[in-house]
């Protein structure tokens, strides 16, 4: 049995910034959308599950970041700072005239919360889905972090392809149990393609640019991350699966040291859900989101 969405969702792309990106919409493309922002390797087609749990009334938008989903590869690779340019970019696109209301996960979080921080009167909300930042590095790290670049790049890319949708399908739900199979037959839809030169095999590739894969040779500054949380004003629901295992521990720890940056938060947990909380139990989770969005008026 396929997974049969309650909200059918429609497409448009836009070049943001030089590069062509898919926007996935549900109901009327408004200028006052909820902006989803979706984790790595992830697409925004995937939000679906969350979509149908969130009012209908309300406008949608998810795009896919560059080199995800349909959206085009960067011929120059992959920076972080150009998320916070596309960002920018795409919200002067979706919500051009005021403060824009955004749910991110993990990735797509830690662009929103450093965003909001950068610029902190363009959010009105965020709801931030184990969105923490990377550990902190440290100056002796960069030899070795430059090394592994340079060896990797003299590497050949994986190709990331997959007998069918359904051995891809079957592969996340050996890593992620929590995932039912409809859902998962539906994230592996969402993931792939029909693979070059195969025609007529099943056989499918991954949407995503395999460069992302490479270690990024600039070493993760978590102090700067922090600095630019400090200046958020927009107030931030912060959402945690809840496995009672020692990952949800280490998670509650890390969620309450965000406390000292973040001067307006909110931490609520999903139980019984892991890092792909949206996938896993939409439902709690937009009851959640729906009274976060009350409460902020």
């Amino acid at each position: 049995m396929s997974y049969e969405p309650l909200r059918a969702p429609h497409t448009e792309t836009l070049t943001v910034r030089g590069l062509r990106h898919r926007v996935t919409w549900w109901g009327d493309r408004t200028p006052t959308p909820v902006v989803l922002l979706h984790g790595f390797q992830d697409c925004g087609a995937t939000w679906q599950f969350l979509a149908d749990c969130l009012p209908p009334e309300w406008s949608l938008a998810a795009p896919d970041w560059r080199g995800f989903g349909h959206s085009e590869w960067a011929p120059g690779g992959y920076w972080f700072p150009d998320y916070f340019a596309d960002l920018e970019a795409l919200l002067d696109m979706l919500v051009p005239d005021g403060p824009a209301r955004i749910v991110g996960h993990s990735m797509g979080a830690n662009i929103a919360q450093i965003y909001g921080g950068i610029r902190p009167r363009r959010l009105a909300w965020l709801a931030n889905l184990e969105g923490f930042g990377l550990p902190a590095t440290h100056p002796q790290d960069a030899p070795a972090r430059y090394e592994r670049w340079l060896t990797e790049l003299r590497q050949p890319f994986r190709d990331g392809r997959y007998r069918s949708v359904a051995q891809l399908a079957a592969l996340l739900r050996s890593k992620n149990s929590r995932l039912t199979p409809e859902r998962a037959e539906f994230v592996a839809g969402a993931w792939t393609r029909p693979a070059p030169g195969f025609q007529g095999s099943g056989d499918v590739e991954l949407l995503f640019d395999p460069r992302h894969r490479l270690v990024n040779p600039v070493l993760y500054r978590r102090e700067e991350a922090q600095a630019c949380w400090a200046r958020l004003e927009a107030p931030v629901l912060l959402a945690l699966g809840d496995t009672n295992d020692t990952r949800s521990q280490a998670l509650r720890a890390a969620a309450e040291d965000t406390r000292a940056y973040l001067r307006n938060l909110r931490i609520i947990t999903v139980p019984g859900a892991g890092h792909m909380l949206h996938h896993e139990d939409p439902e709690v989770l937009a009851r959640h989101i729906v009274e976060f969005n009350r409460s902020c008026g």
